[in-house]
């Protein structure tokens, strides 16, 4: 029996109909649903935490084509303290450590606050990437006082909340004080506060400046004793109840996290439903990218990798394919990934628009269903063009200066790749590849495993090319030599592009040895002998 393909075969049309099944189930109304992603505004925006947002605008989009209004909610935890000052930034940030991020100025002075500027960033690129979102400021919610009811209902709870955040991971912490932090009236720093005693009628909390440990470094309080209104937006909720409180208030009904702060979510899932009476979303958990070192990639370490890097070196569907494509697992990732998605989107494409096909029909749903997903459901009426990374690359590397993209233009046109004018979408290839080529020296060729009789035919073609001048003398010398070491020429062309250009096919063969220079290609030959 054939296994029902649900929507357009994804894991995110799956996950839409499981939510809705569980909704119904719980007896809320359908009439909208809204998904969401906290945006951390402490630092530079990276790659993971734009796969947050992608992924669950993207679940929202399911949710829609299962004909449901759908809401994504992307919400900036702009009143979080600063903890650490960001690799890059400037040390005298460090006067700001456990201030609001909303409430320090902005380094590039170009934003009302630091936390505005970091928010902004990660705005940016969900824009490039056509992402639609209701933005709210977490500043902004606790100031208009959305956020009352539930900062009342847990307050007045504080102990129950204590003795849940105890079971759940040990932590002491919320028996001894309030699950609070007012923003110091005195200092202005927000973690050295501790919230004693809270005032429901006053709708008031009172608390002590005494300082607190962060990141290994202890800040010191200055003493201050004052009352904080939580209805103004005085201070904001620990992560330990913020989660909880936001679900409700904004009736969020899923909600993706990272296993780093698993602990929170479920701390938060007890308390939306013990304390605040509310069923918590739906979760996935996901885990993290890393570098290649293994490291996290940070928003406060040195490793940090942005959107923006992204898009000056690939478009912004290949960064879609990159965080749609897997959910779980981590990943290990560097810029010199790109090109490999870059490739993958445009194998997508060939799939989408019936060029390669795809026997299994619940593997094909699943390819085309992410290649839509990777154009937000509004994939374009025909394909592009497709020239390998490799090529443009290499084409950069060798053009003469002054003239370089008209220079690529012509090769494509020898090589068939361009007839008429060139798109835009052609023209933006042509821009990453040579912002590539100014700030890399190669690109890396495509793995392939050669047989004894190919490795033998590689050397030879090595050989020739020290000789052979000629782009016909070239292209003569490969059929000979495939033919004279029984390999057919058509899979030794086949493996010399895998090798050259990462892809199985491209221009031919002996004009772009020639245009790519033999000392080049041999370079590339050799190395794929060693591998």
């Amino acid at each position: 029996m054939t296994e029902k393909i649900i929507g357009h075969g994804t894991w995110y049309d799956k996950t839409a109909v499981e939510l809705v099944e569980r909704e119904r189930k719980l007896g809320r109304s359908l009439d909208l649903i809204r998904t969401e992603s906290g945006l951390g505004a402490s630092g530079f925006p990276h790659i993971g935490s734009f796969a947050d947002c992608a992924r669950a605008y993207t679940v929202a989009l399911a949710l829609e084509e299962e004909g449901f209004k759908a809401e994504y909610v992307a919400f900036a935890d702009d009143m979080d303290g600063l903890r650490k000052v960001p690799a890059g930034l400037p040390r005298s940030l460090r006067k700001y450590l456990g201030y609001p991020v909303t409430s320090i100025p902005d380094p590039y002075a170009c934003h009302g606050s630091y936390g505005e500027h970091m928010s902004s960033l990660l705005l940016e690129a969900l824009d490039a990437c056509g992402i639609e979102y209701t933005f709210m400021s977490g500043k902004k919610a606790y100031e208009r006082g959305l956020f009352n009811k539930e900062i009342k209902t847990l307050l007045m709870n504080a102990e129950r909340i204590g003795e849940i955040v105890m079971e759940e991971v040990g932590q002491a912490k919320f028996v001894e004080v309030l699950p609070y932090f007012p923003v110091c009236s005195s200092c202005g720093r927000i973690y050295t506060t501790k919230a004693q005693e809270f005032l429901p009628k006053e709708e008031k909390v009172l608390y002590t400046c005494k300082g607190m440990e962060v990141k290994g470094r202890w800040l010191e309080g200055c003493g201050n004793k004052d009352e904080a209104d939580y209805t103004k937006g005085e201070g904001k909720l620990s992560w330990k109840v913020e989660f909880a409180a936001r679900w409700k208030a904004l009736d969020i009904r899923f909600e993706a996290y990272g296993k780093d702060i698993a602990d929170s979510v479920r701390v938060n899932d007890r308390i939306c439903q013990e304390v605040l009476d509310w069923p918590p979303p739906m979760h996935a958990q996901y885990e993290m990218f890393l570098d290649k070192s293994g490291k996290k990639i940070s928003k406060s370490a040195g490793n940090v990798f942005t959107p923006q890097v992204w898009f000056r070196y690939g478009s912004p569907r290949s960064l879609l394919l990159l965080t749609l494509k897997r959910f779980v697992g981590t990943r290990a990732l560097s810029v010199t990934d790109i090109p490999q998605y870059v490739t993958e989107l445009d194998e997508l494409e060939d799939i989408y628009f019936g060029r390669k096909a795809v026997a299994d029909a619940k593997e094909h749903a699943k390819l085309t269903g992410l290649y839509k997903y990777c154009w937000l459901l509004k994939p374009p009426s025909e394909p592009g063009v497709h020239v390998p990374y490799n090529l443009l690359t290499y084409l950069a590397k060798v053009a003469p200066k002054g003239s370089k993209t008209e220079y690529v233009v012509d090769k494509l046109r020898d090589y068939g790749y361009v007839r008429d004018e060139t798109t835009e979408d052609l023209e933006k290839r042509i821009e990453y590849a040579l912002n590539w080529t100014r700030d890399f020296m190669e690109i890396r060729e495509g793995a392939v495993k050669l047989s004894e009789k190919e490795a033998a035919a590689v050397r030879e073609l090595i050989q020739a090319l020290q000789v052979e001048a000629g782009e016909d003398q070239i292209q003569g010398a490969v059929f000979t030599i495939a033919r004279k070491h029984s390999v057919q020429p058509k899979r030794f062309f086949k493996t010399l592009y895998i090798i050259l250009l990462g892809v199985p096919e491209g221009p031919r063969l002996g004009p772009y040895i020639v245009a790519m220079g033999r000392r080049n290609v041999t370079d590339a030959l050799k190395r794929a002998l060693k591998k």
